[in-house]
C-alpha cells in the first residue's frame, strides 16, 4: 500500500531572488583642503553573505554634481576602471566594497557624490540595482593673517590693532595676546573676535610689547604679530615738520626785510647823488651900472648892453651859450616930451608895454626871482 502511494506536491514557493541593498553614510562627511578622504560605500544581497559570490559581476559608477552639472568621476564596467585624476577605488574589483578615495582635495570638491551599482549573476541576469548619495564638505584652514597698527602710539593716545585672514572655511575667529615683556590675553569689549580688532585706549609705557593675533577655525590656526612702541613725546614727523616750517618762515621774513631795505636805499640814492664829473653851469655876465632893479628887490628889467655881448674867444666844446631871456633883453626907455625945459623921466615897463603900477591895479603879485652868483650857486 505504502509503495503504491504517491507523494503530494509541496505547497512551498521556490526561493525568491536576492534583494540588493547599497549602504552609504547618511551624515555629511568633512575633509580638509589639501588632504584626502574616503567615501565609504558597499552593497549586500538580502539573505546572503556579504562577500561576492562566484560569477557575480558588479557594474559601478560614481558621480559628482556641482552647481551647474553632474559629472562622472569613476566607472567600473566589464572589468575596466576609468577615473579622473586623484580619484580611485579603495579595493580592487570585483568586490562588494565600492568605497571611493579622493586625493588633493580643494574647496571646489565640496558637494554631493552619488554611487550607482548594478549586479549580474554568472548567467548575465540582473541581480539588483541601487543608487544613493552622500554629501562631502571640504574645509579650509585659515590663511596667514596680516597685522596692522592704526593710530599714533603716544602716551595718552588711542590705537587699534587689526588682524585679517584673507581665506578660510568656515569663518575664522580671532584672539589677541601680548607675549612680551609679560603675557596678557584680551577679551571683549576691547577685543572683537569676528573682525579681529583690538582697541587700546589711554596708552602708557607699560602697554608696549609684542602683540600676537591668532586666527583659528575648526581645522587650523594661523598667526601674525605686531610690535607696539609707545613714545612719550610728539612723533618724529611732527618735530621735523615744525622745524622745517620754522626755518621756512624765518627765511621768508629775512627776505622781506632785505628787500624792503634795498628798495628804500635805491629811492634815497638819486636824491643825494652828486656826480663828480658834472660840468658846472656857465655864469651869465650881470649888468652893473645900467641895471634897473625895483625897490622891493625884484628883478624887473635888465637893459645892460653887456648882457647881449657874446663871450670873447671861440666857445669851448660842451660849453653852453646862454640865451638872454625876455627879462634880460634891453628895452628902449620911452621918453615923455619935455615941458618947460624939465628933464624927462624914464618909465619902467615890463615886456608887453604894461607898467608896474598898472599891474598892481590889475591885482598882480610881485615874485622874488633868485639871483645866481658867478660860482653857479643861487643867492
Amino acid at each position: 500500500m505504502r509503495r503504491g502511494m504517491l507523494r503530494r506536491p509541496s505547497n512551498r514557493a521556490p526561493p525568491s531572488r536576492a534583494e540588493l541593498q547599497l549602504h552609504l553614510p547618511t551624515n555629511q562627511l568633512q575633509a580638509v583642503e589639501g588632504g584626502e578622504v574616503v567615501l565609504p560605500a558597499w552593497y549586500t544581497l538580502h539573505a546572503e553573505v556579504s562577500s561576492a559570490q562566484p560569477g557575480e559581476v558588479p557594474f559601478v559608477m560614481w558621480f559628482f554634481k556641482d552647481k551647474e552639472k553632474e559629472d562622472q568621476v569613476l566607472s567600473y564596467i566589464n572589468g575596466v576602471t576609468t577615473s579622473k585624476p586623484g580619484v580611485s577605488l579603495v579595493y580592487s574589483m570585483p568586490s562588494r566594497n565600492l568605497s571611493l578615495r579622493l586625493e588633493g582635495l580643494q574647496e571646489k570638491d565640496s558637494g554631493p557624490y552619488s554611487c550607482s551599482v548594478n549586479v549580474q549573476d554568472k548567467n548575465g541576469q540582473a541581480s539588483g540595482h541601487s543608487i544613493k548619495t552622500l554629501e562631502l564638505n571640504v574645509l579650509v584652514p585659515p590663511a596667514p593673517p596680516s597685522c596692522r597698527l592704526q593710530g599714533v602710539p603716544r602716551v595718552g593716545a588711542n590705537v587699534t590693532l587689526s588682524c585679517q585672514s584673507p581665506r578660510s572655511k568656515p569663518a575664522v575667529q580671532y584672539q589677541w595676546d601680548r607675549q612680551l615683556p609679560s603675557f596678557q590675553t584680551f577679551f571683549a569689549p576691547v577685543l572683537d573676535v569676528i573682525r579681529g580688532s583690538l582697541s587700546l585706549t589711554n596708552l602708557s609705557s607699560s602697554m608696549a610689547g609684542v602683540y600676537v593675533c591668532k586666527a583659528h577655525n575648526e581645522v587650523g590656526t594661523a598667526q601674525c604679530n605686531v610690535t607696539l612702541e609707545v613714545s612719550t613725546g610728539p612723533g618724529a614727523a611732527v618735530v621735523a615738520g615744525a622745524v622745517v616750517g620754522t626755518l621756512v618762515g624765518l627765511g621768508l621774513l629775512a627776505g622781506l626785510v632785505l628787500l624792503y631795505h634795498r628798495r628804500g636805499k635805491a629811492l634815497e640814492e638819486p636824491a643825494n647823488d652828486i656826480k663828480e664829473d658834472a660840468i658846472a653851469p656857465r655864469t651869465l655876465p650881470w649888468p652893473k651900472s645900467s641895471d634897473t632893479i625895483s625897490k622891493n628887490g625884484t628883478l624887473s628889467s635888465v637893459t645892460s648892453a653887456r648882457a647881449l655881448r657874446p663871450p670873447h674867444g671861440p666857445p669851448r666844446p660842451g660849453a653852453l651859450t646862454p640865451t638872454p631871456s625876455l627879462s634880460s633883453q634891453a628895452l628902449p626907455s620911452p621918453r615923455l616930451p619935455t615941458i618947460d625945459g624939465a628933464n624927462p623921466q624914464p618909465i619902467s615897463l615890463i615886456p608887453g608895454g604894461v607898467s608896474s603900477s598898472g599891474l598892481s591895479r590889475m591885482g598882480a603879485v610881485p615874485v622874488m626871482v633868485p639871483a645866481q652868483s658867478q660860482a653857479g650857486s643861487l643867492v
